[in-house]
């Protein structure tokens, strides 16, 4: 192994890159760390890639056989090695926080758009034949309109969510300007297990599983009302799989939305977890924070068109899988 000095970071890239029909970005992170694991399990050969600014060493456990890099990709020569000899990129690595970016919307934009173009040079360069991109319910913004479809006009809010809309302008880019296929899935509140529960900027789920399994009072931003399409993991794992391999001629260049098509309020959110995790104490209400959104509620038909999507786990069942995973753990401290 040889050492690189990055820009951003010091940077360990293999000598020798080995064959990797897959390279995932933030592999190290929750979505990334799940598609990784599935193309692992049904025997492919994946490389990742992880700064740890988000990701966790400990999630790449159980995924020794996969390739790791450890590297930025704001560095274009980090981007450059990971994408050597690759065919499909799933590409994960992100800042995916709308409060941190309203914070920090420069560290937002380097790590969602300046990698994300990084990433798209080196794999043209490089003759990947796909990328799949993590896009963000976020650039419907709070339109009122649901559910959200792909020909509404986008209406982002948060920095975090122009910095998402940005990468799929640029995944459509290179899909019209150098022929490289490119399919942006827009999720809506993923979660599952993985999903890191300490972090002020973690999804609401996983804060709630956390505080609810330790016996704290979790806190309801808002009235409680706000609804989200919460999509266990598993489904948007499947959403990815199956857009690597759908034909180009139909989905090359296309955004869709990858959901459920079910909308659930943050109060039902609560009471579903009393009853799973047994929590009998109080829920707290804090004033709605900036950037957030009221409703959001994804129409699928688009990604059951073209990519045969359907998803296979509902919110309940998910969320009993998801505080089982993390009663098993211990993720909650």
């Amino acid at each position: 192994m040889r050492r690189i000095p990055g820009l951003y970071a010091e940077v360990c890239v293999l000598e020798d890159v080995g064959v990797a029909k897959y390279l995932v970005t933030g592999a190290a992170g929750f979505i990334g760390r799940s598609i990784a694991a599935a193309l692992l399990e049904r025997g492919e050969e994946v490389r990742g890639v992880d700064n740890f600014a988000t990701g966790k060493r400990e999630n790449l456990v159980g995924l020794e056989r996969m390739e790791f890099v450890q590297g930025d990709l704001a560095d274009l020569d980090v981007c450059r090695a990971v994408c050597a000899g690759v065919e499909v990129v799933f590409h994960e690595a992100a800042l995916p926080s709308v409060p941190r970016s309203v914070m920090d919307p420069i560290a937002s934009n380097v790590a969602c758009v300046d990698a994300t173009v990084n990433l798209l040079w080196a794999a043209k360069e490089a003759g990947v034949r796909r990328v799949v991109y993590a896009a963000s319910s976020s650039a419907y913004g709070d339109t009122p309109t649901l559910p959200k479809h792909e020909e509404m006009l986008p209406n982002p809010i948060s920095p975090y969510a122009v910095a998402k809309l940005t990468g799929e302008h640029y995944m459509r880019s290179f899909a019209r300007v150098y022929g490289m296929e490119t399919v942006s899935l827009r999720y809506f509140n993923v979660f599952g297990p993985y999903q890191d529960p300490t972090s002020q900027y973690s999804g609401v789920l996983a804060v709630f599983c956390r505080k609810m399994l330790a016996g704290e009072e979790p806190t309801i931003y808002g009235d409680g009302e706000t609804s989200r399409d919460f999509t266990f993991i598993q489904n948007t794992v499947e959403a990815n799989l199956l857009a690597a391999d759908a034909p180009a001629e139909r989905v090359s260049g296309r955004v869709m939305n990858v959901a459920t098509g079910v909308r659930i309020t943050l109060n039902q959110v609560a009471e579903v977890l009393r009853e799973i995790t047994g929590y009998a104490g109080a829920v707290a209400y804090a004033a709605e924070r900036a950037g957030d959104i009221r409703h959001s509620l994804a129409d699928i038909s688009l990604a059951q068109e073209l990519l045969g999507y359907r998803p296979s786990v509902d919110f309940r069942e998910g969320l009993v899988r998801t505080v089982e995973w993390y009663r098993k753990t211990g993720n909650r401290d």
